[in-house]
């Protein structure tokens, strides 16, 4: 690649912003997810089947505790995730990338009735992502599957 194509490359990750508002509201109040704004580098269940920012929620197989338990043991134990907040029926958390130690901003959230968890992830800054929040929320998904605690979309 010459220096053009690197200038071109760190201008559509730099440009734009999705990520979370500065001052969240409290935890406790949250009763639903964001959906994403319009650039590329958010994924969330709150937003329309058919939308490319729409990423199915992980359906739960078995016990929603357990199943709840498991997302968080995951993230504790994924040095890339930090949460920053939680409760019986939500997390916040920041992910951040490996190689250029961007922050992204990921929520889940416990529906108990309908026996699933929704989800949503978006960049901090840039107006691309490349797939990665998209990624890395399937990662999670297929993790919980393999653990036995979700089923397939």
């Amino acid at each position: 690649m010459n220096r053009f194509t690197y200038a071109l490359l760190a201008a559509l990750l730099l440009t734009g912003c999705s990520g979370m508002p500065e001052n969240m509201p409290d935890p406790e109040n949250i009763t639903s997810l964001d959906r994403c704004p319009s650039s590329p580098n958010c994924v969330s269940s709150a937003d329309d089947p058919g939308d490319s920012h729409y990423i199915a929620p992980i359906r739960i197989q078995g016990d929603p505790g357990a199943a709840w338990q498991a997302l968080q043991d995951m993230l504790d134990e994924d040095r890339s995730f930090e949460i920053v907040a939680s409760n019986e029926r939500y997390i916040r958390a920041v992910a951040t990338t490996k190689i250029l130690r961007f922050k992204d901003d990921v929520e889940f959230l416990l529906d108990r009735a309908a026996g699933t968890i929704g989800m949503r992830s978006a960049s901090r800054i840039g107006y691309s992502d490349l797939g990665k929040n998209r990624s890395r929320m399937e990662d999670l998904r297929a993790r919980m599957i393999e653990a036995g605690v979700a089923a397939s979309p």
